[in-house]
């Protein structure tokens, strides 16, 4: 017992107990979540809205690091992700060009993956069902739709194709709405992939949408049953 004590009480920064004392509520970085997906699906095409989103993403993995208590707001790895952002954002903006607005597409998807991993880490520290486990795993669902919103999006800044075979890009709310749809599997049929790429990473986001809600969802679900008959 005395050994345990100790090694809780002389946590290194890092630790599963570090970040376990330092989490917070995810339902905080559920807000910058629910307005990227908002500002995706009213904003324009223009070149400043890439800026903003890459703004966005970065905000949401600098919170989700602060929550889950992998770093802190103040911290190196936090200040250089928001200066990068800054930087990418800015530079989108004096240059343009669909070549660079793929590349930035592509640095929102990277950022969005991380703050998933993160999450994710958190979720798993919590150990049990509690609204801490539950209120990460509706954050990661929505950031893996945002996710393949951002490559669908690259696919079209850079590919010479459609991105869809109805002869279109799609706007970013078309793209959105196609991201979404794909990870609920549902099908609709009105937008479908053209390109060998695009219809992979459609099938990848269906699987990904299938085996989250029968893995993950279910994991949690089955958990909250055996503490509420415990």
């Amino acid at each position: 017992m005395a050994e345990v004590t100790a090694s809780v009480s002389h946590w290194r920064p890092g630790s599963r107990v570090a970040r376990v004392r330092s989490t917070r509520s995810f339902t905080i970085v559920l807000v910058p979540i629910l307005v990227s997906f908002l500002f995706a699906s009213i904003a324009s095409d223009a070149t400043w809205t890439s800026a903003v989103l890459v703004l966005l993403e970065s905000a949401t993995l600098v919170l989700a690091m602060w929550t889950s208590g992998v770093a802190r707001a103040d911290s190196k790895i936090s200040v250089m992700l928001l200066l990068l952002a800054a930087a990418a954002a800015v530079t989108v903006l004096v240059s343009g060009g669909s070549v660079l607005v793929g590349i930035i597409g592509l640095m929102s998807g990277l950022l969005t993956v991380a703050a998933v991993g993160v999450i994710a880490l958190g979720v798993i520290d919590q150990g049990a069902v509690n609204r801490q486990s539950v209120g990460g795993a509706i954050c990661v669902y929505i950031l893996i739709g945002l996710v393949f919103l951002f490559l669908y999006g690259t696919i079209a800044a850079l590919s010479d194709g459609n991105l869809f075979a109805q002869g279109t890009d799609g706007s970013r709310s078309i793209r959105l709405y196609f991201s979404f749809v794909t990870l609920a599997t549902l099908g609709y049929g009105d937008y479908t992939p053209a390109g060998d790429l695009a219809r992979t990473l459609a099938v990848v986001e269906a699987l990904f949408g299938q085996l989250y809600l029968v893995t993950v969802i279910a994991v949690l679900v089955s958990r909250l049953g055996q503490r509420r008959g415990g």
